[in-house]
């Protein structure tokens, strides 16, 4: 096996040379790698494992602390991690490394099988047991299996899909290779094949408890809320005490706005576990969602008080925005990052949190740094490639001319129902969306995947046993295909409105695709929410997002993206003229009335004051602007970015044409 084009170590012969106790041999092959290539992850970890047989602990252990960073497969360092302390006898140590190696990389054996033992010897008989169950779990699956979970913990999503797919060729009842394609499916964005193969695992294992929460997890990330929560509420009645099915039923309660349910479920929970984090953290998102900031910040902070290394908590006061945090709260902080057995998504919720926490003290220098590695982490787990998003769009730019749109007119399903806004995220479009919701004849509904779900679907669907791809399946299609596909998403997403014949979907990445908008649903309304380039997209640099907008984690990355969507939108108001209606983030703070006015206009909507008191308007809000909506207009957020322009340079000179 070759590390790279550069090199020539053969790892199966390196790590041959280890077992055999030839460690002089095995480094001088290692170093000599190193030499062509000193930053190889692969290299590196062998160069660790050596140093731990050579009783070289510091080496070993600076090695693995590099690595933890860099490593796209850093489940394995951790493992390694866990018999460097092993073997020092530092047993809890090595536990808790081991336990963020089955987080980080579920496929490996030896960790689960250590972990059990490190519990075992430290007493702990409860966590042994759990521990041996899922190592026995772990080991019975088939190999092609293991080897397609070791792949998606080190982001190989395509290579694991391969895998898996091959596997289910020949084993087609198999019901744990159909949780691992549907939730490689899910990461794709098919939803649709992702449903079904959890559909058909559970009629064939209809008491499988895994398939069971993985088909609840799917139906929430679809937006089928209160079919999620009538498999949640089926899985909780099946146990009532059971204390993970009453998480799960109270997160579903949570998404159809039973908070009362989504409550006394998680105070249930809590009264068996009163300190268990997870559960401290999921009440306080629910209290936040309802407008309860002082209910959310005691939850979180009752989370740390017992977990520090909880750091989605630390997260969560930073994500309220208009929260401070205490001196004592920042030292936690950075306490924090000292530690070796953080995992890399814990790790990257601290530095968010620890951005925001320097920020708010004027530290921008420091606040950067953090916001900066933060980034680099989440942009190591996300495998975004700006050169094919520019492809993508690339594409859509060429398929969809004005020729298109006269042959394929009055087509589709002329509802006008739907309003979307559309546009980068943290440009706006929560506010446009409460300005409209708060109008008498608008539900307010969410960033809904449908559009995105159905353009998976079409390039996947096949023609003339052709599969053409997506947007040019779409001269494939009849007029009635397009219809349907403009009723179907009417029908789908009717779960989401109240009564109001008009309803918002502001899912920001439909900008991508309007064209097929146009011509399933060519009635319906489209808002562009834009942002001065520089502070929508620095906003986008500060922002975790819960998924997708891989684009946000790198400067150049989110430059090179405003580029190509401000093109894009571009060439839709040159094939599409006056359909889409531009509104920038700065007019309407400038002049609230006259935008409002402008937006209703565009809608066709009458003028109503409650649009311009949208602050007062009770909804719940679950996007990163939740408290900033619940507020009236204010101008002090529009030229943040410039605290930070010294370190931006990469950003402004992508973005140089638009300033």
């Amino acid at each position: 096996m070759i590390l790279n084009n550069k090199l020539s170590l053969n790892i199966t012969q390196v790590q041959d040379k280890i077992r055999s106790g030839l460690l002089k041999s095995a480094l001088r092959d290692i170093n000599e790698a190193l030499a062509l290539n000193p930053d190889h992850p692969s290299a590196l970890y062998l160069a660790a494992v050596c140093k731990r047989y050579q009783k070289d602990f510091e080496a070993a252990g600076n090695i693995l602390k590099a690595l933890k960073i860099s490593s796209p497969d850093v489940g394995r360092v951790f493992q390694e991690q866990g018999h460097l302390y092993l073997t020092q006898k530092l047993y809890r140590l090595a536990l808790d490394a081991f336990n963020v190696a089955c987080i980080e990389n579920s496929a490996l054996i030896a960790s689960w099988r250590a972990k059990a033992e490190l519990h075992e010897k430290l007493k702990e008989y409860k966590l042994a047991r759990e521990a041996r169950l899922q190592y026995r779990y772990i080991s019975s699956l088939p190999k092609p299996l293991l080897a397609t979970m070791d792949l998606i913990a080190q982001n190989k999503w395509l290579k694991a899909e391969k895998r898996c797919r091959s596997f289910l060729i020949s084993n087609q009842k198999n019901v744990e290779g159909m949780r691992l394609l549907a939730s490689i499916g899910s990461y794709f964005g098919a939803l649709e094949e992702s449903e079904f193969l959890l559909e058909s695992a559970i009629n064939f294992e209809p008491n499988n408890v895994r398939v069971r929460i993985d088909y609840v997890h799917l139906l929430r990330q679809k937006q089928k809320f209160t079919k999620a929560l009538e498999q949640a509420e089926k899985l909780l009645e099946t146990e009532p005490a059971n204390l993970q099915f009453m998480s799960v039923c109270a997160i579903e309660n949570a998404q159809v706005d039973n908070h009362e349910r989504a409550l006394s479920l998680f105070n249930c929970v809590l009264e068996n576990q009163p300190i268990d984090p997870i559960t401290l953290t999921s009440k306080g998102h629910l209290m936040r969602t309802n407008g309860q900031q002082e209910e959310a910040i005691k939850n979180y902070r009752k989370a740390l008080r017992n977990c520090p290394s909880h750091c989605e908590a630390f997260y969560a006061l930073s994500n309220l925005k208009t929260y401070k945090f205490l001196e004592n709260e920042i030292m936690a902080m950075r306490q924090q990052e000292k530690s070796d057995a953080l995992t890399i998504q814990n790790r990257i919720y601290l530095y968010f949190g620890l951005a925001k926490a320097f920020e708010d003290l004027k530290n921008y220098d420091l606040s950067f740094d953090y916001y900066n590695k933060g980034n680099l982490l989440k942009k190591r787990k996300s495998g975004y490639d700006s050169d094919k998003m520019a492809e993508d769009l690339g594409a859509q730019k060429k398929f969809f001319t004005p020729d298109l749109f006269r042959c394929k007119d009055g087509f589709g399903c002329n509802k006008r129902d739907p309003i979307f806004i559309v546009g980068l995220p943290r440009a706006g479009s929560t506010l446009l969306e409460q300005i409209l919701s708060s109008h008498s004849e608008v539900d307010g509904t969410l960033e809904l995947p449908n559009i995105l779900s159905l353009t998976q679907k079409l390039r996947l669907m096949r023609r003339d046993g052709v599969q053409p791809g997506y947007p040019e399946i779409i001269s494939k299609i009849s007029p009635d295909e397009l219809r349907v596909f403009g009723e179907n998403y009417i029908e789908e997403t009717r779960i989401h409105r109240g009564e109001a014949p008009f309803f918002t979907d502001k899912m920001p990445n439909n900008f991508r695709h309007i064209g097929l908008i146009q011509l399933i649903l060519p009635n319906a309304k489209i808002i562009d929410a834009r942002r001065h380039p520089m502070a929508c997209c620095f906003s986008g640099f500060k922002q975790l997002f819960a998924q997708g907008q891989e684009f946000t984690y790198g400067l150049e990355e989110i430059g090179r993206y405003y580029s190509d969507y401000v093109a894009l939108m571009d060439h839709w108001e040159h094939v599409l003229p006056e359909k889409i209606l531009r509104v920038d983030y700065e007019a309407v703070v400038e002049d609230l009335e006259f935008q409002v006015r402008r937006i209703l206009a565009h809608c066709d909507l009458p003028f109503e004051q409650s649009c311009l008191d949208f602050h007062r308007t009770e909804r719940s809000v679950r996007t990163a602007s939740s408290e900033q909506v619940r507020q009236p207009i204010y101008k002090g957020g529009l030229e943040q970015w410039r605290k930070f322009e010294e370190f931006l340079g990469p950003l402004e000179k992508v973005l140089r044409p638009f300033l």
